[in-house]
């Protein structure tokens, strides 16, 4: 019974279910998680321009090495007096730009998902043989 004499359900409405809304009570670790990270529905690429971003990224990440590498350079010609270990730090910059080039054009590597695009005709042969006759 409760206090004010009245019966646990007498003349009280029918209780509304509770609603958790997104990022309150109870309910907050389950939405939390897929309003901070979306969920992806879609078995899409990333599109062209997320991609070249990408590449663009790594290539200014590899030749941004280049610059510190020729002042390093400097600073050990200035402290060991000694050029050959400045040659090495050069002759070891020199390939970077290649090496971002290479990797900043390279593409995303391919799914298992992806088909294979060889299809085991390698047996047939490209031109049939025929009997020609010969000259004699």
């Amino acid at each position: 019974m409760q206090s004010n004499g009245e019966s646990p359900g007498a003349g009280d409405p029918t209780p509304e279910p509770e609603v958790h809304l997104p990022g309150t009570g109870a309910a907050r670790g389950f939405f939390r998680d897929s309003r901070e990270h979306p969920v992806l529905i879609t078995e899409a690429a990333t599109s062209l321009d997320e991609q070249h971003r990408a590449r663009v990224r790594r290539y200014m990440l590899i030749m941004g090495f280049r610059i510190p590498c020729l002042i390093l350079a400097a600073v050990a010609y200035s402290v060991f007096e000694n050029p050959l270990i400045s040659i090495l730090i050069i002759a070891a910059s020199v390939p970077l730009p290649w090496v971002a080039v290479l990797i900043a054009n390279d593409r995303p590597p391919r799914t298992k998902d992806e088909p294979s695009r060889w299809d085991g005709r390698r047996e047939e042969i490209a031109l049939e043989a025929r009997s020609r006759k010969a000259l004699e």
